[in-house]
């Protein structure tokens, strides 16, 4: 496929609900979406970097830059034969993951349009619909928060997560598990915490958890390590695992159980592959996480979601838990099942909505080769 032009959308988009973790606040989403066009077709990627560096040392404007000037000169004009080639053509730039995770999936898409293929097959996916889970950021006081467990409930989600940081933790989940015995429920700490905290996850032990996720920060796998050894709760792993390697080290070091794969933080598709193989080898659950993703990286991880070793549910969500008009449809619904069907068109099998785009655009830039 000859890449003939790239363009990049700055967008933001009014969520449904504030969203609060331990770091940060947002009432909207705002990201980077990329377009690709090649030999009389397009591609659409998103880049899932935040306007600030809560989650990720990558923001929209390292994003923007990195693009601009290192990533789209290495592919525009190219010819390749396969998505798969690009983190070669890349590899010599250092870091940003993000930035190139959202070139690749325009190529990704791109390439299916161009063999008339959809995703899941071309990623090796092997369910039409794939188990989902709700994240609930924090709320201002407890009741708020039930009130919300007991709407996506009724809503047919089967999965909960909870926002979690210090002072706002160990009470809130006992008060959950009390009014919801029998609820698959999770916590995701997002590195808030300190080691010497880590008594507050041995006292939510007895509160049968599907898993901790991420409590410390994201270079400390021996933190993680110790805690997982006294712990009969797996341990997740999301911000700490870059990359293929980081992953096959915190399995060695016995430093989870579970591992949450966000293509977006590892770098794209690719490399989000061989950390499911990996860990299908040995027999680690994995499971597709969400950065509140347009229809675009939703579709996505819908189709990655379906492979073989992804056993718990995603934070993939329906359209609406996000957003009341997307870029791109069609809108992804929750099943009465609790599941949400993997897109079968040819690439990402979603079109866009050019009036929703430009209405959400804030700036724009095409590159040609």
């Amino acid at each position: 496929m000859q890449i003939e032009a790239i363009e990049i959308h700055h967008i933001s988009m009014p969520l449904v609900r504030r969203f609060e973790t331990s770091l940060h606040v947002e009432h909207e989403r705002e990201c980077l979406l990329i377009h690709i066009e090649g030999d009389g077709h397009e591609g659409w990627g998103e880049c899932v970097a935040h306007l600030v560096p809560w989650y990720s040392y990558e923001t929209i404007g390292t994003a923007w830059h990195v693009m601009e000037e290192f990533l789209v000169p290495a592919i525009l004009g190219a010819e390749l034969e396969s998505a798969v080639e690009f983190p070669g053509r890349v590899n010599g730039i250092m870091g940003h993951p993000m930035a190139k995770a959202g070139l690749e999936l325009a190529l990704w898409d791109l390439e299916g349009r161009l063999e008339k293929k959809p995703l899941v097959e071309m990623l090796g996916g092997e369910r039409a619909r794939v188990e989902v889970g709700v994240s609930i950021g924090i709320q201002e006081d407890v009741g708020t928060l039930l009130g919300v467990i007991r709407d996506h409930l009724a809503e047919g989600y089967r999965r909960i997560k909870l926002k979690i940081k210090p002072g706002t933790d160990l009470e809130i989940v006992r008060t959950v598990r009390e009014a919801h015995p029998d609820l698959r429920l999770q916590v995701d700490a997002n590195a808030a915490y300190e080691v010497s905290q880590s008594h507050i996850f041995e006292e939510m032990d007895p509160l049968a958890l599907q898993l901790i996720e991420q409590p410390f920060p994201a270079e400390d796998l021996h933190a993680h390590a110790e805690l997982q050894a006294r712990l009969s709760t797996p341990v997740c792993l999301d911000e700490s695992i870059d990359s293929a390697m980081m992953a096959r080290q915190a399995l060695n070091l016995g430093a989870c159980r579970v591992i949450n794969i966000k293509p977006g933080r590892v770098g794209g598709l690719s490399e989000a592959l061989q950390i499911h193989h990996l860990c299908l080898e040995r027999d680690i659950p994995v499971w597709c996480g969400g950065m509140l993703e347009t229809g675009i990286g939703r579709a996505s991880n819908l189709a990655l979601a379906s492979l073989p070793g992804f056993t718990l549910p995603g934070d993939i969500s329906a359209t609406d838990r996000y957003y009341e008009v997307d870029v791109a449809s069609p809108r992804f619904e929750l099943n009465s099942d609790g599941t949400i069907d993997v897109p079968n068109g040819a690439g990402l099998g979603v079109v866009i909505d050019r009036t929703a785009l430009e209405r959400f655009t804030l700036r724009t830039k095409r590159f040609k080769g």
